[in-house]
């Protein structure tokens, strides 16, 4: 049995489609998956994926180029397409790639409702479903799977990460760290800079060494909490995204806003305080009940516009103290933990 999975990006997305992906193998499906460039590196190499389709991002995506995936796409025989994100270009790879059987969402629950119609067979949300994980794993209900609740994470783990990793925090001489990460995919829900680098001094080192991770682009911002900190902070070395899932394997702490690397480090089990405001923490927010979730809730929310002038600024209302107090229940939560084992 073969089945595609179409959830093209964004990080978090695909992170929180791995315990789908982790469902349909322990029921005995071969998976494809078809990604777009920013999150494949979590797709290629990934222990349950048997091959990693790439896509161009839309403005990079050329007849020929779409003929081409198409044809590897058709190289295979597929038995069915998952479309779990929901949009016209989503459900029209799903088609496209000759499947019999095209399951997505129905038109209520999809972000371009009418490309339902691409779909062969429509998929209601589960009942009383809120996490998006669960969301997904609804999709699979008309393959018999059953799989409420999971949360297995399948991810790569290459040994030129842990390499890169160790050469990495060798040379700012750390062991024992907590991972600030102050950037993301849109402004509206970032924490500013300046209140990451005030963080760094009032943990005082209390909760290990502050290391402000960065991704493309996000430099200037590292450099920005880094002084603000007064010397409390260090910027990290530069990561790739398999590198930076080895780095939050590793920390004692992540604190992020609604960004990929949170979603990241909550996959692999490290303890998170997610800042968060205009999203909906109980729909894309940490799942472990022992983390600990900070925000500021505009009038707006759950709002998913960029441009929203409503929740704009939002998170500069979230007090460094408040914060602060987060950091330090989740590490006591932590230690209590280790007592009990």
């Amino acid at each position: 049995m073969r089945a595609l999975v179409v959830r093209l990006s964004s990080i978090g997305d695909v992170v929180h489609n791995l315990p789908a992906l982790s469902a349909l193998h322990r029921h005995g499906w071969e998976v494809d998956w078809l990604v777009e460039p920013p999150a494949r590196p979590l797709v290629e190499g990934n222990p349950l994926v048997a091959h990693a389709v790439g896509l161009p991002k839309a403005r990079a995506l050329s007849l020929r180029l779409a003929r081409e995936t198409r044809a590897i796409l058709k190289a295979a025989p597929l038995e069915v397409a998952l479309d779990f994100q929901g949009l016209w270009k989503s459900a029209f790879w799903a088609r496209m790639s000759g499947a019999r059987r095209v399951i997505g969402y129905r038109r209520a629950e999809r972000k371009e409702g009418l490309s339902a119609l691409l779909m062969t067979e429509r998929v209601p949300g589960a009942a009383g479903a809120t996490h998006v994980i669960d969301k997904n794993l609804a999709l699979l209900a008309p393959l018999g799977i059953a799989a409420s609740s999971s949360r297995e994470f399948p991810l790569p783990a290459p040994p030129q990460a842990r390499a890169a990793v160790n050469a990495g925090l060798a040379a700012l001489g750390l062991a024992h760290f907590v991972v600030l990460n102050p950037g993301g995919g849109w402004t509206g829900k970032l924490w500013p800079p300046e209140s990451f680098g005030v963080l760094a001094r009032e943990l005082g080192g209390r909760a290990g060494a502050a290391v402000v991770t960065w991704g493309p682009g996000e430099e200037a911002l590292a450099d920005r909490v880094v002084a603000a900190s007064e010397g409390a902070a260090q910027k990290c070395f530069p990561t790739t995204l398999l590198d930076y899932l080895e780095l939050a394997r590793r920390a004692r702490l992540v604190v992020a806003g609604d960004t990929g690397p949170l979603h990241l480090a909550c996959a692999v089990g490290t303890p998170v305080v997610a800042l968060f405001g205009p999203t909906d923490p109980a729909r894309n927010g940490p799942f472990a009940g022992d983390d600990v979730v900070v925000r500021r809730a505009p009038p707006c929310a759950p709002c998913y516009r960029r441009g929203c002038p409503v929740h704009a600024g939002i998170m500069r209302s979230l007090p460094v103290e408040e914060v602060v107090a987060a950091v330090e229940l989740r590490l006591q939560r932590v230690s209590e933990g280790q007592r009990a084992l």
